[in-house]
Formats: C-alpha cells, sequence, structure tokens
C-alpha cells in the first residue's frame, strides 16, 4: 500500500503543480504559517488529465484527499526551492484540498441526488448535494489528532476522531508497529507537543421545497465543515456541498432507540446566492426580446399587454391584477439616502377579494415566475416559523431559519392573511420595511437579512363595506397596510355581462381566441420566457426618474396629502417611495433605463386602483372587471389628459395637447 500511496502522491503533486500553481505559489507566499488554506481543483480538470486518479478519489474520498493534503505539502516544497529567497515565503503544513466538481461527470443524479434521496449506497463515495441552509451552528474547536508512542518499542502514530461517535478520538488498544517483531504492547504515551486542533461547525441545509411534489415532506441533513470551511455560509444561503457521506451516533434520549443519523462531512461548499437564480438567459432570447421592442416602437402599451397577458393566462381579464403583479415581482432599485438609511427597492402586494376572485392562482403564479419562492397560509403559520426559531441542539441553542428568511433574495406567498394571529402580524412589520428580522431568543441576539417579496391575499371580514376603510374592512391595521404597495380589492358583484364573457372563456380554454390576433404572442410570452424576460430586465436595468416624472410623482403625492382624511395610514412618505419604486418598475417592464412620464402615470393608476378612496379617479370601476383595452395608446392618452389636469400640471407638458389633438382627429 506504500509505494502504491507514494506512486499516488507523486502524481497528485504533479497535477498541482501543473495546473494549481499560482495558488501554491500565492500559499506559499502567505505571512501567517498556522492557518488553514483550501487549494481549489477542478474534477473535470482532473478526469482529463488522470482518469485512473480521479476514479479513485470519487470511490476512495476519505483516503485519497488525505493524499492530495500530504501531496499538496510535498508540491509547496518543490516550489519553495524557487521562493526561498523571499523572506516572507514558507511551506504551510495546514493546506486542504477542496474539489469542485462544477462541470464535471459528478454531476449526475446517482453523485447528484436530492436530500430526500440520499441512501447507504451514497456513503463513502464523493458525494454533492443541493440545498438551503436552515441552520448554523456556532463555531467550535476539536482535536485533530492524537499522536501516540508505544511504551515498548517507541513506534509512533496518529489516532483521528471518529465523526460517528461525535468526534470523540478512541484509545488505541494495540500498538498497529509492522516491524519484523511485531509488538502487541498495550502501554502508550501521548506525545502532547503536537497537539493539532481545528475550527468545526455543523450547519443543516434543507432540499428545496419548489422541485418536491405535493405532500412531500422537505428533508435536510447535517453537514459538518472544518477548518477554512466554517462561517462560509448563514441560514438563509443556497449552497451546493461536496463531501463524504458518514454517519453518527444520535444524542442519548431516555426511551428513544439510538440511531445512526446521516451527516455529510464537507470537502468543499459553493454559495449560490451569487448565481441564485439558474436561469441562463442565451443570447438569441435576448435578441427577441430586443427585436419584439422593435416591433412595438410605435404602441408600446400595445406591447406591454402583450406581456400582462402572459400572466396567470388561465385567468381571463383582471388587467389591473396582472399588472400589478407583474411590477411587484419586477420591482425598483433599492438606493442609499444621505444618512447611510437604505431604501428597499422590492414592492408588497396584497389582494383583498371574495372567494372565488382568483387570488390563490395569482399566488401560485407568481411563486412559479420567481426563481425563489416560498408559499405558505397565515393559518398554518406561526411568528416562529415565518421568521426565525431557537431550536436546543445538543445542549446548544441554534437559530432556524423561517419562511421569510429562507425567501431572502426571491417571494414570500402569504395566503389567508387575515387568519394569521396579531402578534404573528406584528412580527411581519420590520421584515416589510427594514428587511431584516431581529432577534432576541434563548440568548441570541442578532439580526437575519429578509431582501424578499411579500404577496399576501386576504378575504375581507365579513360583507365588503365600500363605506368603511381598508383596515375595518380587512382587520389589517393601518401600518400593516402602509407597507404594501398596492392593495387591490377584488369584490364579486354581480355583472351580467361580464359573466357571460368569463364564462364563455373558461368553456373555450381548448380553443384558441377568436378574432383577437393574440395567438403568436400568447405562444411568445410563455412561463419560460417571462421568468428569463423578469430575471434579465431585473440584473440589466437600472432605471433613473428624469424630471417629468418627478414632477408628476411630487405633484400626486401633495394632492393624496391634502385630499387624504378617510385613509390617513396609507397616505404617508411610504406611499411617495411606492410611486417611485412602482415607476422604476414599470421603466423595467418596458425595457428602458429611465422613468418617463408614461412609468409615473401608471404608477398613480397603479395606486388609484388600490385606493379605496381615490384622490383624482372618481370612479375607478371595479378592479375584478379590468379588462385589457383594444387600443391601450389611446386608452392611456385620455387617462393621462385627465390626472395631469386634475394634478393642475398639463400646461407644462407643451406636447400633450398636439398629440390628444393627434389621437381624437
Amino acid at each position: 500500500m506504500d509505494s502504491s500511496r507514494g506512486h499516488h502522491g507523486k502524481e497528485m503533486a504533479g497535477f498541482l503543480l501543473k495546473h494549481q500553481s499560482e495558488q501554491l505559489r500565492s500559499i506559499i507566499l502567505s505571512p501567517d504559517p498556522r492557518l488553514h488554506y483550501p487549494l481549489h481543483i477542478d474534477f473535470a480538470e482532473l478526469l482529463d488529465d488522470n482518469p485512473p486518479l480521479a476514479h479513485l478519489l470519487f470511490r476512495q474520498p476519505t483516503e485519497y484527499l488525505q493524499f492530495f493534503d500530504e501531496a499538496a505539502i510535498w508540491a509547496q516544497r518543490v516550489m519553495f526551492e524557487d521562493l526561498k529567497k523571499r523572506v516572507d515565503a514558507s511551506v504551510k503544513e495546514y493546506v486542504h484540498v477542496r474539489v469542485n466538481i462544477s462541470g464535471s461527470p459528478l454531476e449526475c443524479p446517482e453523485t447528484f441526488p436530492s436530500i430526500g434521496r440520499v441512501r447507504v449506497k451514497h456513503r463513502g463515495i464523493l458525494l454533492t448535494l443541493k440545498g438551503t441552509v436552515i441552520r448554523s451552528g456556532s463555531v467550535k474547536m476539536i482535536e485533530g489528532e492524537k499522536i501516540y508512542e508505544c511504551r515498548t518499542c517507541k513506534h509512533r502514530f496518529k489516532i483521528y476522531p471518529e465523526v460517528e461517535n461525535r468526534n470523540s478520538i478512541p484509545k488505541p488498544t494495540i500498538c498497529p508497529s509492522q516491524s519484523s517483531k511485531f509488538c502487541e504492547s498495550t502501554r502508550f504515551n501521548i506525545i502532547e507537543e503536537n497537539k493539532i486542533c481545528h475550527d468545526y461547525q455543523e450547519i443543516k441545509i434543507q432540499e428545496n421545497t419548489q422541485v418536491l411534489g405535493v405532500g412531500a415532506i422537505p428533508r435536510s441533513i447535517p453537514v459538518i465543515l472544518k477548518d477554512d470551511l466554517v462561517d462560509m455560509v448563514k441560514a438563509g444561503d443556497d449552497v451546493i456541498v461536496t463531501g463524504v457521506l458518514t454517519a453518527k451516533w444520535s444524542y442519548d434520549v431516555k426511551d428513544v432507540r439510538c440511531d445512526l443519523d446521516p451527516v455529510l462531512v464537507a470537502n468543499h461548499v459553493r454559495r449560490m446566492n451569487e448565481v441564485k437564480s439558474e436561469i441562463d438567459i442565451p443570447d438569441d432570447i435576448i435578441m427577441k426580446f430586443e427585436q419584439f421592442w422593435s416591433d412595438f416602437k410605435d404602441a408600446p402599451l400595445k406591447g406591454r399587454n402583450a406581456i400582462l397577458r402572459g400572466v396567470c393566462p388561465q385567468i381571463f381579464g383582471l388587467f389591473t391584477v396582472k399588472l400589478a403583479v407583474a411590477l411587484t415581482l419586477i420591482g425598483g432599485v433599492q438606493h442609499v439616502d444621505a444618512s447611510g438609511t437604505k431604501v428597499r427597492g422590492e414592492s408588497h402586494l396584497l389582494l383583498v377579494g371574495d372567494p372565488g376572485t382568483g387570488k390563490s392562482q395569482f399566488l401560485k403564479f407568481s411563486a412559479k415566475l420567481s426563481n425563489r419562492a416560498v408559499i405558505t397560509t397565515g393559518l398554518g403559520s406561526t411568528s416562529a416559523g415565518l421568521t426565525v426559531t431557537a431550536v436546543k441542539d445538543g445542549g446548544e441553542w441554534v437559530l432556524e431559519a423561517g419562511a421569510l428568511v429562507l425567501a431572502d433574495g426571491g417571494l414570500c406567498c402569504i395566503d389567508e392573511f387575515d387568519s394569521m394571529r396579531g402578534h404573528d402580524r406584528a412580527t411581519i412589520h420590520e421584515a416589510m420595511e427594514q428587511q431584516t428580522i431581529s432577534v432576541a431568543k434563548a440568548g441570541l441576539v442578532t439580526t437575519l437579512s429578509t431582501r424578499t417579496i411579500v404577496f399576501g391575499a386576504t378575504n375581507p371580514k365579513g360583507q365588503y363595506d365600500p363605506d368603511e376603510s381598508l383596515s375595518v374592512n380587512t382587520t389589517l391595521s393601518g401600518p400593516l397596510l402602509s407597507r404594501f404597495d398596492i392593495v387591490l380589492v377584488l369584490l364579486d358583484t354581480k355583472n351580467p355581462g361580464w359573466d357571460a364573457v368569463v364564462s364563455s372563456h373558461i368553456l373555450a380554454v381548448g380553443e384558441k381566441e377568436k378574432g383577437n390576433g393574440h395567438e403568436d404572442l400568447s405562444s411568445i410570452w410563455t412561463l419560460p420566457m417571462l421568468q428569463r424576460y423578469i430575471h434579465f430586465i431585473k440584473r440589466n436595468f437600472r432605471p433613473v426618474l428624469s424630471k417629468e416624472a418627478e414632477k408628476v410623482i411630487s405633484s400626486y403625492y401633495q394632492l393624496q396629502r391634502r385630499s387624504a382624511t378617510q385613509n390617513a395610514a396609507r397616505t404617508t412618505v411610504r406611499m411617495l417611495e411606492s410611486l417611485i419604486r412602482l415607476a422604476q418598475a414599470h421603466a423595467r417592464l418596458m425595457y428602458r433605463n429611465e422613468v418617463t412620464r408614461l412609468d409615473a402615470i401608471t404608477a398613480i393608476l397603479c395606486i388609484e386602483a388600490s385606493m379605496t378612496t381615490s384622490a383624482i379617479v372618481d370612479s375607478v370601476g371595479n378592479t375584478l372587471h379590468s379588462n385589457f383595452a383594444e387600443n391601450p395608446d389611446q386608452e392611456y392618452a385620455k387617462q393621462e389628459r385627465l390626472i395631469l389636469g386634475k394634478l393642475g400640471i398639463i400646461n407644462e407638458f407643451s406636447d400633450i395637447s398636439m398629440t390628444q389633438d393627434s389621437i381624437c382627429g
């Protein structure tokens, strides 16, 4: 074995010198010799260079990763000859080879199973698991290995900690010396001066709920991080962990059977937050977006409506809701004001409506559109389940992330919002506005990040009374309502004409809509295409307000402040921020980097639709019956004239009267 070990050691060192010389060089030139240094290698590169060695590393990772660490020290010594003239150069004893399997054949279901499908057959191979960190324990210190010396033959040997027995180091029973006269001594001395300790942390990762079927419980697995891997991830992060599956005895609890629990000893951890959305957007798709907007250059709102038709296509009409959902998912741009306070870019949306108005459909469709989403219901969620819970794990308190933390950077859908208990609702206040959750539980005082969009749906309390304020109808407090950028009320009023149109649409779902000319457009804006479009515009567009847009938004806000009597809780500075966010989101939706007057007025129309008492439009009409306009650009011109007239700033825009005359003409 020793000869083959030496042979493989040379091969490994040769591979490291050939492919990782830059990393080795920087490790040798690093000043601190006591640190643990990672040395990253690509499995695909090793497979190309030396297939038998790659196969051995995959089949016997525990053994061969240790050989690789020793080879890294040997490779350093070879390089050190060239660098020893440098004062700060030294061979580092603690180097750990980290194997990145990205882009290699190991990314197959057999060696990259979902957490719920981990079985005994996966034990002892190089295994990769993907999940969300739901718990991160404290960083501890464990003893690495003990060096014993036999009292009889003076043979020295190392004993390593056993994961199965909670990292305890077993006492040797007999001398392992392989010399000619087999020494069978049972008495040993511990060599204390060579004591090695490691940083140690346990985290727990849970599989993504979006890829699971209905009724499946998301499974989780503990992961052990050591040395340079500790503190790399926090609760809510998406990670891909490569390591070796082993097991450890569960804690001794009275009347509970002691079992072996699976645990993954990590070798490589890849955080997915930077590439959280794995939506790959090829160049030909981007060309399609460009082409689409050049086709609709003269009628931009018609193009926008074609995209909005792709939002929840199974529901007929509901133009206002579809626009609100799209703007909420796209969101505005986060900015930091002069005092250093962050003003959030994410919008929040609340749908209040009678049963059967499609609220849950919109929630589910939004979750599909978002690359990271958590769906929950108010009745089935506690404040701990939404925010964060403190759990006792082996005598130590740790925090486990709830729905809002797991949806960080994505969307949190809460159905039956009114069913939540009062104190549970209160926990959402901070998460929605400051985008953090402050925790003080069981001696753990901390703040967690929740940069998430909250999309709520609720039924009105009893029969909706138009004469009462929104907070009375929904039993939601004013401060909570003011945090939602758009609150849409869907009332199921009896309207025979609308009922006839909707019923014929539902009955003719299998057929194409006749005489509409939208067949080609609806086939373009499928769900995957919408996902890519939203991801692309969020990543590439950061719209800035034009002077015209600023004037319109400012005038509207001042008018609202003057006329706000019944709904004072909604008319706060938050409303001004909402207007800016919605206008930015609309500019993004329109594939632009500037917020124009059109975007500002659309934002006003959204806010007007969400107000129970409007400052401008006397009768907004029922949101439930809002359909797509035949000529949206002409329709918009009328609305723009009306709104600017009410705001008293129509004379400041010289181009409007001419445009209006030409349209009417």
